[in-house]
């Protein structure tokens, strides 16, 4: 029997990206799309590309239609999962948040990075944060999973074999990230307009991302000490992808270390993570529309310092695909279902 889900707020770019995977998932039956704006609306008049693939339309969010759902998507702005997960627990339905609303488990750094009272601090505890490649088996076993965001994925993925080896200076990490325009949302933005984004190329939010707690948090809690990493956006000139360049200093004790056969045994069984040969440099273009992150190792000099390389597309790996990859752990499926497509080329 296919089990029922449900997505709230569909009508982003991680909506119609979870929509796009799920309607050739095997094993899930798309129930129930929701939007207060768009009720009524044909989902297929909205996203074209599921024409012939999902015949339903938009409705408003009922608790009683979410509730008969085996698992929910929360594709909303961040604030709006706290206010319902409670109701669709209590009725026995799963919750993933692909929002901030679970992530950060000390709600007073949660309430000054996004502005607002958490309507639920007491299920922010039992939340398990979903990066599989970390917690694997607490996902299996989670009501409620905070599907991390596009820029912690690809940072964590390329640090934490150092991270969690003790290899690198925990005070000296930096993150240079870069991300596509799709990763502000489906929304209009002067900033995020063709010919303001288009040909350009700029830092933002460099006195603090509200991304830069949550990298700190899952850093942290793998070295068991606290880590404050320097982190620094930029904006591409293109749609999709997010290339993170990150920066550490090996230890005295580690500056013999043979770092790719670390990385190379450390992300062996991990199917979504591609670790490439020594001196590759990864390409967006190579996980665009793949659930894949692929990295590289260097040390230029081969000297102490170690540069990772990591790639996602931040709508996949970044976001709806490993909220996918988070929902076949929780509903004990096949992790990789409906998530092997290889990226697109060109």
């Amino acid at each position: 029997m296919k089990r029922k889900i449900g997505i709230v707020g569909a009508t982003g770019y991680t909506g119609v990206e979870l929509l796009r995977l799920l309607v050739s998932h095997p094993d899930v039956e798309i129930t129930c799309v929701t939007s207060r704006e768009h009720a009524g609306s044909r989902v297929d008049a909205m996203f074209p590309n599921l024409r012939g693939y999902l015949d339903l339309a938009f409705t408003a969010p009922s608790d009683e239609a979410l509730s008969a759902c085996d698992l929910v998507f929360f594709a909303t702005p961040n604030g709006v999962a706290m206010k319902s997960t409670q109701t669709l627990l209590d009725a026995g339905t799963k919750v993933i948040d692909l929002a901030a609303d679970f992530r950060i488990k000390d709600i007073a750094i949660w309430e000054k990075w996004y502005g607002m009272q958490h309507a639920s601090p007491n299920l922010v505890e039992e939340a398990v944060y979903g990066l599989p490649e970390l917690n694997r088996e607490h996902i299996r076993q989670a009501r409620l999973v905070a599907n991390p965001g596009c820029y912690p994925t690809a940072v964590t993925l390329g640090l934490l074999p150092l991270v969690e080896n003790g290899l690198i200076d925990l005070e000296g990490i930096i993150a240079d990230t870069k991300s596509g325009v799709s990763g502000a949302g489906r929304k209009a933005e002067v900033h995020a307009l063709l010919a303001e984004a288009g040909d350009n190329f700029k830092a933002y939010a460099v006195a603090g991302h509200r991304h830069q707690p949550e990298i700190a948090q899952t850093l942290s809690t793998v070295a068991q000490i606290s880590i404050d990493p320097v982190f620094v956006p930029h904006l591409l000139p293109m749609i999709r992808g997010i290339h993170a360049t990150l920066y550490a200093m090996l230890s005295v004790e580690a500056a013999q270390a043979d770092l790719q056969q670390l990385y190379t045994t450390r992300y062996a069984n991990e199917p979504f993570v591609d670790v490439m040969p020594a001196g590759s440099h990864p390409e967006t273009r190579s996980v665009r529309g793949a659930n894949v992150c692929r990295m590289a190792i260097h040390r230029p000099g081969n000297a102490r310092r170690v540069v990772v390389l990591s790639v996602i597309d931040n709508l996949v790996k970044g976001a709806a695909g490993q909220a996918v990859q988070n929902m076949n752990l929780m509903l004990g499926l096949s992790e990789h279902i409906a998530l092997q497509q290889p990226g697109l080329l060109p």
